[in-house]
């Protein structure tokens, strides 16, 4: 019986221990120490408790009071607050929680897919001075971290903490969301607090609720699927069990690890292997489209100038994956194929006189191979060793291609539940959008959904005004020699039409992109470009130019046709002074040719002797329009457009 009892007894404490730590006030994730509060405007504090608690913050010397429902929630609503700070709140329940180093200024969600990921790391070297003065506790970065619900939407995100910028913490910011935040605070002076909410990759439907998408059946479909009871956690588990089959099949049938010497070492003899121009794709060579493993090696020659030091190896990219060996010593890798290849030789490891490199790539599907126009050297201080050209190369292992990963965050509505939903009580000052690459096959489609998109996001904030603000695509792959059809530019036209929607402003980007990356280097233009749309349509300098020439309307004149803009600001131009490039002209079978075109006063005069009854003009209609001229005097170039759709 005593028994009995004693295990009674220390089941009430801990019900009591339970009900205690339930007690516990608990706030949202982005509610934290360093948080970015949104100036001149209604603010709520919100978090959870236990059922019915009351709960009182602290904060600027005034005390508000909120009772938790049955539910565990509460909220309290503080009024507009001028910008400012450092400032600390007190949240109190029955335990007490201090928020430190709390500013208030203007708050930008920042989201869309890898293009407003990319880290400032990775352009670090386009900007090695901005890097090195960046430090400023009024400019902040919120990162939050990936997750996907089908279902619901959740009530918080799952991590995440505000970081103010310095030379260390700034390499991890976004580095899109990072300018246009230094653009705005050098304008404005009010701390500026970015929450960027974006995964590589995603298309738009991934960021939208299930209910807007209801309109969109394709896409509805696809939700229905992946709600099914299993279905992810079947599918991931059988691919992570594929994968690494594959992957484990490809290891041990590898030559270079067979032996007797394997062939990463620097005293393997190399002699019989064939030999390549890199960069290039093996594809090229009598290896023809294999997928597997191939072995690089190249020797070189090494000066005392290089010796005792930490050299910079750059690899350029390469497709998929690559391991990096110096003299028989790993020196690093990268596993798929968008990143650059920038890795470091640790001092000793270099000798004067012959050296050898060797690159193991795994490619599991399409072309493998190393991306043209990118640098592949080694450095230190101001010397530089080219290691273009000549490579030997010998293959390891064959492979069948690895079919492609499901990539559950790309589903409709995930994104939208798991990081999008759950800000929503966080007062904002608008939206930074970066996305399209993932949709350019659809742009009809993207049409309706970036709008839907916006109007989706405005009511869940419940703000019909909050301003939106994004990036049309850049100029990508290899420049073609004559007019053509592209998804692209069909993309970029969507994006451009949804300038419809009120409060939206759009940043050309035409010219900041690289036939041979899909994440350009040039972010600081980009955020640049968006903070002056944002000037614009958020802060209301009606004098601001938001962007380059918008196309605005066309009007035949016996054999030409003029095309007026919105837009112009002080006058267009040539930004080069040369003929303006990238006019097309077609009459009534849409074949269309190069045309010359000539600016006059504000509009655009566009014309061909080849065609005598002209209907339709395309500019920059392109996947990779290079070199494009057609700019206003602010400096800004013209949005791609068509007048034949």
């Amino acid at each position: 019986m005593n028994s009995i009892k004693k295990g009674l007894m220390w089941i009430l404490v801990l019900l009591t221990v339970s009900e205690l730590i339930q007690a516990e006030v608990k706030l949202p994730k982005l509610v934290s120490d360093g948080i970015v509060l949104q100036r001149n405007v209604p603010l709520k504090i919100w978090g959870w408790a236990s059922s019915l608690e009351k709960v009182n913050v602290l904060f600027l010397g005034k005390t508000y009071s909120a009772t938790a429902n049955e539910k565990g929630e509460w909220s309290i609503n503080l009024p507009k607050l001028k910008a400012g700070g450092p400032f600390e709140m007190t949240i109190e329940a029955s335990n007490k929680i201090i928020l430190k180093d709390i500013l208030v200024g203007d708050v930008w969600i920042c989201s869309g897919q890898s293009n407003m990921q990319t880290l400032v790391s990775r352009v670090q070297d386009l900007y090695k001075d901005e890097i090195a003065n960046c430090e400023n506790s009024f400019i902040r970065q919120y990162t939050v971290p990936m997750k996907y619900d089908f279902t619901k939407k959740l009530e918080d995100i799952s991590g995440g903490k505000w970081e103010s910028t310095n030379p260390k913490s700034i390499m991890n910011f976004s580095a899109v969301a990072y300018f246009f935040s230094k653009n705005l605070y050098e304008k404005y002076h009010v701390p500026i607090g970015t929450i960027i909410s974006a995964v590589g990759g995603t298309p738009i439907e991934a960021w939208i609720s299930a209910d807007v998408l209801k309109d969109f059946p394709s896409q509805v479909e696809m939700l229905k699927k992946v709600q099914a009871p299993d279905y992810v956690e079947n599918i991931m588990n059988n691919e992570k069990q594929r994968d690494a089959d594959w992957y484990s099949t490809l290891n041990n049938n590898d030559l270079g690890y067979k032996g007797p010497v394997y062939w990463k070492n620097e005293n393997y003899d190399a002699s019989s292997w064939k030999e390549m121009i890199l960069p290039g794709f093996w594809s090229e060579t009598e290896l023809g489209r294999v997928n597997g493993v191939v072995w690089f090696r190249k020797e070189f020659e090494v000066s005392k100038s290089f010796l005792d030091k930490t050299v910079r190896l750059d690899l350029g990219r390469i497709v998929d994956s690559d391991s990096a060996f110096v003299n028989g010593k790993y020196v690093g890798n990268i596993t798929y194929q968008y990143p650059p290849r920038v890795y470091s030789i640790p001092a000793g490891i270099l000798k004067e006189g012959k050296n050898v490199i060797v690159v193991r790539v795994v490619n599991n599907a399409g072309r493998g191979g190393f991306i043209k126009d990118k640098p592949y050297q080694l450095s230190v201080d101001k010397e530089i060793i080219d290691l273009k050209g000549e490579w030997q190369y010998k293959l390891g292992a064959t492979a069948k291609p690895l079919p492609p990963t499901t990539f559950f965050q790309y589903y409709p509505t995930g994104l939208y539940n798991g990081m999008i939903a759950p800000l929503a009580n966080y007062s904002i000052k608008g939206f930074l959008w970066y996305q399209g690459e993932s949709n350019t096959g659809r742009a009809k489609e993207y049409q309706k959904l970036f709008p839907a998109l916006i109007n989706d996001w405005r009511v869940l904030w419940n703000n019909q005004k909050l301003p939106f603000v994004y990036a049309q695509l850049p100029n990508y792959m290899e420049p073609k020699e004559q007019p053509s059809e592209s998804q692209w530019a069909e993309l970029r036209e969507a994006q451009m039409k949804t300038l419809s929607v009120p409060y939206t402003a759009m940043a050309v980007t035409i010219d900041l992109g690289e036939w041979n990356d899909i994440h350009p280097f040039r972010k600081k233009d980009v955020g640049d470009r968006l903070a002056t749309a944002a000037k614009k349509v958020a802060y209301s300098e009606e004098k601001i130019i938001p962007s380059g020439p918008i196309f605005k309307s066309a009007k035949i004149k016996k054999n030409k046709v003029i095309v007026t803009f919105k837009n112009v600001g002080k006058g267009l131009i040539s930004k080069d002074g040369k003929e303006l490039k990238y006019f097309s002209i077609a009459g009534a079978d849409k074949k269309f040719i190069w045309a010359n075109a000539e600016i006059q006063k504000n509009s655009v005069v566009v014309f061909s002797d080849k065609i005598n009854e002209p209907l339709f003009v395309r500019y920059a209609w392109a996947d990779n329009p290079s070199g494009v001229n057609f700019y206003n005097k602010e400096g800004f170039p013209a949005s791609p457009f068509r007048t034949d759709d």
